[in-house]
């Protein structure tokens, strides 16, 4: 007699409806309570139960885009919530200037969520970035402020960053101006030129020579070409939380994380700083005055170098890149602008307020309008502009007089707090950079509060900083005295996608010499 085949168990009918029945109440009740905890605040109404939106807005790649317009939209004078949106089940976005200064602030009891985790680019140990506790964040940013603040760091402008704007005015001026004797150059890319100038300028104040994109003009060791290919993915997978769980645990580490063997991606990037950082910590090292240098005196392990390696080059290189091309862009497109901040460059000159072949970065503080220019730049167009959430302390919180529970996550909508009509004017849409030298000093100072988040604020303040408003006191100077600048295609002046950071390219310009202005 055969036996039997294998029998496979089917639960009764009713048993098959009452599990159905309890999985249909559980995510009605679940999504009532997600509903329920921040249920005064406006916003999509995917955004009420899911991260639907969050995963729209950065898989369109425009993501601050829809940041700025869910903004617009929803916190109105006239909602009830006027300075917050609601973009997640448990996630806020408020442009409350004074609130976003004081979550940032040294003796705020908000932390970092796990957002910021998903941003260590090595997945497997922090960088000043990444670290989610806040003592150990502070303890790591004692330890290289002064190596990123360029206190440690001898010729830092007069050898290294005035001579790579002199290598950049000299690629420039041979390559691609219209002279007498040179009609039809190739047209530029400011885009790409912008970054590798950046890039050039960091590598040297970071590990004491420049890698050679700006020599080469092209993209050394494919860093920027490995930043396109990462952006998308580090992005979702920050932003949606359970996603950051996901990506960031060791088994899926341990099937699909980056290793220094890869070709592209993370990989390649972690291989790259293993190099870098290798000789200063072998047994003929010496103590080399450059960034790097700055961050083993003050203590940094091996491990924690090679972290800060790639971060220094992200952080040094694509938000100052970022600024340059959109604030060029905007002053190119603005006659009005161009012609003013031309002058009165054109009149420092002629005055001695300028020195050559470059300005110091103190003579560039003291032109009013190249100040104002600068700081319109960044207000219309912030270079950073990811969803950098905090989490609510325990206790909770309120804003916009509403009380938010412990464990909400609050970020800023960078792009719209700069466009604040209250603060900037009822033109605060417009390129205007007058409005910096009308104001009188109580307004300019709350301006300035308010573009001075774009480089973060309080103990999670850019550390940076300092480096990039040298370099951009005295690029725009440099490249303004020396040329002239056209749009090729002004109704398409670049292609940009935004993943955190702004990757902008093909932003082809015809460069025209100016004739005894060096």
């Amino acid at each position: 007699m055969s036996p039997l085949p294998p029998q496979i168990f089917i639960p009764p009918v009713p048993t098959l409806l009452l599990l159905l029945s309890a999985g249909i109440i559980y995510y009605i009740l679940s999504s009532i309570y997600v509903w329920h905890r921040l249920r005064a605040f406006n916003g999509p109404f995917v955004a009420r139960f899911s991260y639907g939106w969050v995963a729209a807005a950065i898989a369109s790649s425009q993501s601050g885009d829809w940041i700025f317009q869910v903004t617009r939209k929803y916190a109105t004078a006239k909602s009830h919530t006027p300075t917050t949106v609601r973009v997640g089940p448990n996630d806020l976005l408020t442009t409350d200037i004074d609130f976003v200064r004081r979550m940032n602030g040294a003796r705020s009891k908000y932390t970092r969520s796990n957002w910021y985790k998903l941003n260590a680019l090595d997945p497997y140990h922090d960088n000043m970035f990444s670290i989610m506790e806040t003592t150990e964040h502070d303890k790591v940013k004692a330890k290289v402020a002064a190596g990123y603040g360029g206190k440690e760091i001898p010729g830092l402008e007069g050898e290294i960053i005035d001579g790579m704007i002199f290598l950049l005015v000299h690629t420039l001026r041979n390559k691609y101006a219209v002279t007498r004797e040179r009609k039809t150059p190739p047209m530029l890319d400011l885009a790409s030129i912008s970054q590798y100038f950046t890039l050039d300028t960091i590598t040297k104040i970071a590990f004491g020579q420049a890698f050679g994109f700006l020599t080469s003009e092209s993209d050394v060791h494919g860093y920027i070409q490995m930043i396109l290919d990462i952006a998308p993915t580090i992005t979702m997978s920050a932003s949606i939380p359970y996603l950051a769980e996901i990506m960031s645990s060791k088994l899926v580490l341990s099937v699909m994380g980056p290793s220094p063997r890869d070709k592209k991606g993370v990989g390649k990037m972690m291989l790259l700083s293993k190099n870098l950082v290798s000789d200063r910590f072998g047994p003929d090292a010496k103590d080399v005055p450059d960034m790097m240098g700055s961050f083993i005196r003050h203590s940094l392990t091996k491990r924690e170098c090679e972290t800060e390696a790639i971060f220094q080059i992200v952080a040094g290189s694509d938000t100052t890149a970022t600024a340059i091309r959109a604030i060029m862009l905007y002053v190119i497109t603005t006659p009005r602008v161009y012609r003013r901040l031309q002058d009165e460059i054109d009149a420092g000159i002629k005055e001695g307020r300028i020195s050559s072949p470059v300005i110091t970065a103190a003579e560039g503080a003291e032109f009013g309008y190249l100040q104002a220019v600068i700081q319109e730049g960044l207000r219309l167009h912030p270079p950073f502009n990811g969803l950098n959430y905090k989490v609510v302390p325990p206790g909770g919180d309120y804003l916009d007089g509403v009380f938010v529970p412990a464990g909400t996550r609050i970020a800023p909508s960078h792009w719209a707090m700069m466009r604040n009509t209250s603060i900037f004017g009822e033109d605060a849409d417009l390129f205007r950079p007058e409005r910096w030298i009308e104001a009188d000093p109580d307004k300019y100072a709350e301006m300035r509060k308010a573009t001075d988040l774009c480089f973060g604020h309080g103990r999670w303040g850019c550390a940076g900083k300092v480096i990039a408003f040298m370099e951009m006191n005295k690029v725009f100077v440099e490249l303004l005295r020396n040329f002239d600048f056209q749009l090729m295609n002004p109704t398409h002046p670049w292609r940009q996608v935004n993943y955190v950071l702004f990757m902008q390219r093909d932003m082809w310009v015809r460069v025209t010499a100016r004739e005894n202005k060096g």
